[in-house]
């Protein structure tokens, strides 16, 4: 991306398109202009325009673009290629409905463990992987080498469980547990899950529709 500094609203945008051109792709459509793009997402053409520009050029005048070509291209951009190594520490209700919900294997994750410190919950099978007790985790983290977490724990747990995962190579954290990560670990990659966040948002939109 020759050094591009690529905004955060482009980024979160990205997995848009890719989900809006995979549905295309399996419908068997096989091209797209940047006008029937802007109707389908809801944006605009020179939005979505200027969000692929930064990453390269995909369009052809008085064609649009190639859907397959185009979807394919995202995934590489988002990484969905190489599988990354996940693990999730936390099976309560959330936990279990991350884990036997989530298609990690469709955004490039390979979900290897899954703990909990509740011992009566060791050895449950979900997703086709064993509960693990959370005191088996630095010899886990150490075999597998995971560099994803997700977190669905309580705040009070996850600062201790965070520097501990820190320590044992995970770079980048899904995080549920309204802990502030980037406080005390200003390096790693956050993506932080606050469902509460998300109605509030819903609640001014819907007191400030016009």
């Amino acid at each position: 991306m020759n050094g591009k500094v690529i905004s955060n609203s482009c980024i979160r945008r990205l997995p848009r398109y890719y989900r809006f051109l995979g549905e295309l792709k399996s419908k068997g459509v096989l091209r797209i202009s940047s006008g029937e793009f802007a109707k389908k997402t809801g944006l605009t053409a020179s939005q979505i325009r200027q969000d692929l520009n930064c990453f390269g050029d995909f369009g052809q005048q008085g064609y649009g673009y190639n859907i397959e070509l185009l979807h394919g291209e995202i995934g590489k951009i988002l990484g969905l290629s190489t599988p990354k190594k996940v693990i999730l520490i936390g099976v309560g209700n959330l936990g279990k409905a991350v884990a036997q919900h989530i298609n990690f294997e469709s955004m490039g994750y390979q979900l290897v463990g899954i703990f909990d410190k509740k011992e009566s919950l060791a050895g449950q099978i979900i997703r086709g992987l064993p509960v693990r007790n959370v005191s088996g985790l630095d010899e886990f983290c150490r075999e597998v080498n995971p560099t994803v977490a997700i977190l669905c724990i309580p705040k009070d747990a996850a600062a201790i469980t965070v520097n501990q995962l820190t320590g044992l190579s995970v770079k980048a954290f899904w995080n549920f547990s309204h802990y502030d990560i980037k406080v005390h670990n200003p390096d790693v990659i956050v993506e932080n899950m606050h469902f509460g966040d998300s109605l509030m948002t819903l609640s001014y939109r819907l007191n400030n529709q016009d």
